[in-house]
């Protein structure tokens, strides 16, 4: 697992993909996380139904406190999904990483780093991975009535991971020497490979 400042003389950019700017590659990551959504919502829906969300017998109180924990907690939740993958492309020898939001993608993106593959897939893989432990483990806990504030905030985890999922599927096809670089929503890719090669691996 290695990030490089400085790419090596014999890799050159073979290709890339830009999630803010290629609408094939935009409508089929939403599209991937809304199917996502549904199966998780539909499917959880036969073992712990969805009006316990909505269950007001305790009150006005309760039912509007658990809308705002999951506003609030997706919030956080975005935050912490981004600080994951700083925390992880640092690990793995990142020198510069930045935070930004386009409007549709929340990111954390280095302009100056070329990590390997190995690098690459604990990066993107990373909140998938560690949020989702949390959320089943806090959710396990959780009575009928809060369980699905707990389970959304997953759907979000999953769902709001299908970019990073997607990445992760293109580039296990790429040469394994690929490096790339990651600006948050634009991968750049480089292999020693010729380009003919690279992308028809």
């Amino acid at each position: 697992m290695k990030a490089y400042q400085e790419i090596p003389s014999t890799y050159h950019e073979f290709g890339n993909i830009d999630l803010q700017k290629d609408r094939r590659a935009m409508l089929t990551v939403n599209g991937i996380g809304l199917a996502i959504m549904i199966v998780m919502v539909v499917g959880m829906s036969f073992f712990r139904p969805i009006r316990a969300l909505f269950d007001m017998s305790r009150g006005l109180g309760p039912y509007a406190l658990r809308f705002v924990v999951l506003i609030l907690g997706y919030i956080v939740y975005i935050v912490l999904h981004e600080l994951t993958h700083a925390c992880v492309m640092r690990l793995a020898g990142g020198r510069d990483v930045q935070f930004g939001f386009t409007g549709m993608y929340a990111y954390a993106g280095s302009e100056v780093d070329y990590f390997d593959r190995s690098a690459y897939f604990c990066i993107a893989l990373a909140p998938l991975t560690v949020w989702f432990i949390v959320f089943l483990v806090i959710g396990s806990c959780m009575p009928p009535d809060w369980f699905w504030v707990l389970y959304l905030l997953q759907i979000g985890n999953v769902a709001g991971s299908a970019g990073d999922v997607y990445v992760t599927l293109r580039v296990l096809k790429m040469p394994g020497d690929t490096l790339i670089m990651d600006t948050g929503t634009r991968m750049t890719f480089l292999s020693q490979a010729d380009r003919e090669e690279a992308l028809n691996q």
